[in-house]
């Protein structure tokens, strides 16, 4: 039985593919495409999937699309109705391209795929809910899904047993979490869907002064974690910006301008915003908690990507255990719609042990084998020396402790925005000035922005308050104060990006301002060159904690392919880079042709 997943026509297109229950591919098309957040059609996904799969599209027997676009539609028209005169310019806009593409994805999946079989149309938070709960390793649990809006949906609960879900409750558009943080993204200069991470970043530089603000003039909340928004200080249902005129006043001046400097009002802010969102998450769960009796809790949609709302609902919530979708996005909503048809549309039986999730790590994207590397090495005539399996963790890890910064390529690429030890640039954590050196020579980005560390699994409570594991980097714990090092006074007087260059720990690195850490535990089972790298750093070093940041330059997506890899090595200050078997030295390589103005939109001021 071959099931093919698709989302499309949002944001994070992707697709995957699902043989007989088993998840054998899933991608975003954003990594072919190179274009960040790739909304088109997925077809270099789609294809991807089936050459993984082995299979035409003529051998599919169910085609699955992550929402119902005419519901979708129905829900804009009548929003553009409410407000007019004042959405013209935003419909004008919208219109031609629902006219010209999106009504009509059945007649394209049939075109694009020649495939004239059954195609399935899920609404878009049972999507989320599905990649939430069937992935998970729980039999029985319960569902939170929460995002920007679906067709009506902006967020759902429920509760799952064996191969069913059942939504209890929703909340309805335009009253959104995911576009009330949005809106702070944009108003604070940082763009909407992709800088929501850094929104997120900043605000532990930051006091949360405008918290009381929000709570009693943008959102009205109530005890179970349902909330309305007060829509006369937000413009995103018939304008073209998130926020109003209105809203610049509440907050003190106009929005900022993006790459402008930031200023202590945008580290309040955010904050602010993020402390406001981290309690309407903790209600939501503990309300949830309270309807469903379920002891397991599992998290989809673009808000679960907050790591540290994640984080406050493990620690100060209800539910036993909780479980996160790696691709909590719209691109894991192919993966939902592709597994709801397995298992609710078809009534596949579902056995979880309670230990292992699906998701094989989320390694599911493209391999490229030793043949693969080599010939494209030997071609382009670029230096390098081939190591032996055995020979890599070790001469890895005297890199990373000679305070070399390491482009890491292997294996298959991960499914969802996190990099998990396939498509990394990994450094040392105990090193002072490694944040900035990869955040300015490596990444151009912004300096405060925090790096993740990646910690042997069985280490993981030697350094960080949590008693599980965090496999894919979706969970904010704090570093153990065994580890901490102590602030002078002077120290803590320091407000704002004066915090940035403290060394707060012995793996300063990847701690934050406020002594967090977004964790990532490194399983054997499931990347053991990886594993064992870490492990031979701590055998030789006595630390099992690296950093690990994705392997793209800001702007661009995670590389796919080896060309990507090397690009991406070459116009960055990267030492090192390892890819399969074959290690390249940056002083061995010859200066490439390419125009360096391709940096120039990365710079910062």
């Amino acid at each position: 039985m071959n099931i093919l997943g698709i989302s499309a026509f949002y944001h994070d297109s992707a697709a995957c593919l699902i043989q007989d229950g088993k998840i054998v591919a899933a991608v975003q098309e954003e990594r072919f495409t190179r274009k960040k957040h790739d909304f088109s059609f997925p077809i270099n996904s789609i294809n991807y999937c089936l050459c993984e799969g082995g299979i035409s599209g003529k051998d599919l027997d169910f085609v699955a699309f992550y929402d119902k676009p005419f519901l979708k539609f129905e829900r804009i028209l009548n929003t553009y109705l409410t407000f007019v005169p004042f959405g013209i310019r935003s419909f004008v806009k919208a219109i031609p391209l629902w006219i010209k593409e999106k009504l009509w994805i059945k007649e394209m999946i049939r075109k694009e795929l020649k495939y004239d079989g059954k195609i399935v149309f899920t609404e878009h938070h049972e999507s989320h809910a599905a990649s939430a709960f069937f992935p998970s390793p729980f039999q029985e649990a319960a569902f939170l899904t929460m995002d920007g809006v679906g067709e009506l949906a902006t967020s759902s609960f429920g509760s799952a047993k064996d191969n069913k879900l059942n939504i209890i409750s929703e909340i309805h558009f335009p009253h959104s979490l995911g576009l009330l943080y949005s809106a702070f993204t944009y108003y604070t200069g940082f763009k909407v869907n992709s800088g929501e991470y850094k929104l997120m970043g900043l605000a532990p530089y930051g006091e949360p002064k405008f918290k009381d603000l929000i709570l009693s003039e943008l959102v009205d909340l109530k005890e179970d974690g349902s909330f309305k928004l007060n829509m006369n200080y937000f413009n995103y249902c018939a304008g073209l910006t998130m926020t109003n005129k209105k809203f610049q006043r509440l907050f003190g001046g106009p929005s900022r301008r993006p790459e402008s400097r930031l200023t202590q009002r945008e580290m309040d802010i955010a904050r602010s915003i993020q402390e406001v969102t981290e309690e309407i998450m903790l209600r939501m769960a503990k309300h949830v908690y309270k309807e469903t009796k379920q002891k397991n809790l599992c998290l989809a949609g673009g808000v679960a990507l907050n790591c540290v709302g994640n984080g406050r609902i493990l620690r100060d919530g209800p539910f036993e255990n909780i479980w996160i979708q790696p691709a909590a996005g719209d691109s894991g909503g192919a993966l939902g719609a592709a597994l709801f048809v397995w298992y609710q549309y078809l009534g596949n039986q579902r056995n979880a042990d309670g230990r292992k999730d699906m998701m094989q790590g989320a390694y599911l994207g493209p391999k490229f084998d030793s043949d693969y590397i080599a010939d494209y090495l030997n071609k382009n005539n670029i230096s390098y020396v081939k190591l032996s399996n055995t020979e890599i963790p070790g001469k890895i890890a005297e890199l990373i402790a000679a305070q070399k910064v390491i482009g890491w390529f292997q294996g298959r690429m991960e499914f969802g925005p996190r990099a998990l030890g396939s498509r990394s640039i990994i450094g040392d954590a105990r090193s002072l000035k490694m944040q900035e050196t990869i955040n300015l020579k490596i990444k151009f980005r912004e300096s405060f922005r925090p790096f993740a560390p990646s910690v042997l699994k069985e280490k993981a409570s030697d350094y960080f308050q949590m008693d599980c594991e965090s496999p894919y980097m979706l969970l904010v714990a704090p570093v153990k104060k065994e580890i901490r090092r102590e602030l002078s006074q002077e120290q803590q007087k320091l407000f704002g990006l004066g915090k940035l260059n403290i060394v707060r720990s012995t793996i300063p690195a990847v701690t934050h301002v406020d002594y967090s850490a977004r964790v990532q535990t490194v399983d054997k089972e499931y990347n053991p060159l990886y594993y064992e790298t870490i492990a031979a750093f701590n055998e030789r070093y006595n630390c099992p904690v690296i950093i690990n940041t994705s392997f793209n330059v800001r702007g661009e997506p995670i590389v796919c392919t080896p060309k990507d890899a090397y690009e991406c090595f070459m116009y960055t200050n990267m030492d090192y880079l390892i890819m399969g078997n074959f290690l390249l030295e940056k002083k061995e390589q010859k200066p490439l042709d390419r125009d360096i103005e391709w940096l120039k939109e990365f710079e910062l001021d």
